[in-house]
């Protein structure tokens, strides 16, 4: 019997440009990119050279903290190119693909049959271990660790995200192994939407089933794990994708690395938004090839308005990455007396603008502007009312500004990722970059406990 949570704080933004269940074909790209910077934690070391040819999940770098833990190639070719930045830090690696495309074999593998061990092992070799995070400080999880626990969100609701039960449509055998595979380690508690009806969400077997009933971000894999089992000093669980599990249970289902998922190509600026299935590391140009309304003043975000990150067309999409979007920047934009004007057409959380009468069905084209510059923090409890999880968001938030670390740990760091202050980003009046402060909050805490 699934135990059922409801949440009451929080915030749905209904944006225009939703992805329609279907899905559209996107065509094999020549080249494909893996970047160390989907895999926070980690510092990469490069296993390959440029002319190297590697298989389809054969490591291109490694974590050079723990040498055993590679990153898979999503593709069998040629490495083009390795892309540094400042101070030779690794961005990208890319690989020119095979026409043919080969993968390395690493043997089909009976769940029941291997201990937790094995089955880290197994991840590790394949090159698919870096998928997994850990709580606390949301970096790569640690081979040397043993979790209390793994949890897995398959709710996405951050605006036009993409819907986890239309992407599990034909990949019900290879989620219900990977958390088999998962459940070896440590048990598994598996979070849903009070929405969601795929039988393999409700009727799984062998894991603790909570479902969430609630707005944005209910998805959040760290709200969740704050009402079933909160974080403390010195607890580590870990925290899984729904598409990694995919991933891990085609490998030991098949034996193969099988980056292939199924994304949300959605935003105002996309023409028919739909879903289409394309590997880790596609470029972003034939992702988005002949679907943009217009390429001037707008805005390709790699991931959800939210959370995701501002690309261009010669990005690639990450590694944890379900969704494309595009979005008007709003660099164009001149208004006159906008700030008196009524602004039916803008979304407003506090009723500013008279949008609020059209109800919560009505969708909005929303541009990337902030709208304003920073400004002095103002204790209003803003953060709180989207935040549902027992912390002082305002507090903490002040806490690792101030570099308190003692305040930090008493008010809750432990128990936050970057992407749970994303609602509270949106709302807040004082244009805070909170996501981007929360992380350098826990590198630094990281740093300071290792």
């Amino acid at each position: 019997m699934a135990n059922v949570i409801k949440l009451r704080k929080g915030l749905d933004i209904n944006l225009a440009g939703k992805a329609a269940k279907e899905k559209v074909a996107t065509a094999a790209s020549s080249v494909y990119g893996l970047s160390p910077l989907s895999f926070p934690g980690i510092t990469p070391k490069v296993a390959v050279k440029e002319g190297d040819h590697v298989l389809a999940g054969e490591p291109l770098f490694v974590n050079k903290a723990c040498p055993e833990m590679g990153f898979a190639s999503p593709v069998s070719g040629t490495v083009k190119a390795v892309v540094r930045g400042a101070r030779r830090k690794v961005l990208m690696v890319t690989v020119e693909a095979d026409a043919e495309q080969q993968a390395h074999d690493y043997g089909k593998a009976d769940v029941a049959s291997l201990d937790g061990e094995a089955v880290k092992n197994k991840l590790l070799e394949a090159g698919l271990f870096g998928y997994i995070n850990q709580m606390p400080y949301a970096v790569v999880a640690s081979a040397q660790t043993q979790p209390d626990g793994i949890f897995v969100s398959a709710l996405r609701d951050m605006p036009l995200a993409c819907d986890f039960e239309f992407e599990l449509q034909g990949n019900e055998e290879a989620f219900k192994t990977g958390l088999k595979a998962l459940a070896r380690i440590a048990p598994v508690h598996l979070g849903t939407g009070a929405e969601q009806t795929a039988p393999t969400l409700t009727s799984v077997e062998g894991v603790d089933l909570n479902v969430f009933d609630g707005p944005c971000p209910a998805g959040n894999v760290d709200v969740q794990i704050n009402h079933i089992s909160p974080m403390s000093k010195g607890k580590t669980v870990w925290t899984v994708d729904p598409t990694a599990v995919i991933f891990i249970g085609r490998l030991f289902l098949t034996g193969k690395v099988d980056l292939t998922r199924t994304i949300a190509v959605a935003g105002s600026r996309v023409k028919s938004p739909a879903y289409t299935d394309v590997k880790v590391g596609t470029p972003l140009k034939d992702i988005l090839n002949g679907r943009l309304t217009q390429e001037e003043h707008t805005r390709i975000i790699n991931g959800n308005p939210l959370t995701g990150t501002h690309d261009t067309l010669d990005g690639f999409l990450g590694a944890h990455t379900s969704e494309v979007t595009v979005i008007p920047e709003g660099d164009d934009v001149n208004e006159t007396l906008g700030w008196i004007m009524p602004r039916t057409k803008e979304f407003s959380v506090n009723h500013s603008y008279f949008s609020w009468l059209f109800g919560k069905k009505k969708t909005y084209d929303l541009d990337a502007r902030i709208k304003g510059g920073e400004r002095h923090m103002i204790m209003s409890g803003e953060y709180d009312k989207v935040l549902p999880m027992d912390i002082y968001a305002e507090y903490l938030i002040k806490a690792i500004i101030a570099g308190d670390i003692d305040k930090q740990e008493q008010l809750g760091i432990y128990e936050v990722a970057p992407e749970d202050f994303a609602l509270a980003e949106f709302v807040d009046s004082s244009k805070l970059p909170l996501q981007k402060i929360v992380r350098e909050g826990l590198d630094i805490l990281r740093k300071e406990n290792a």
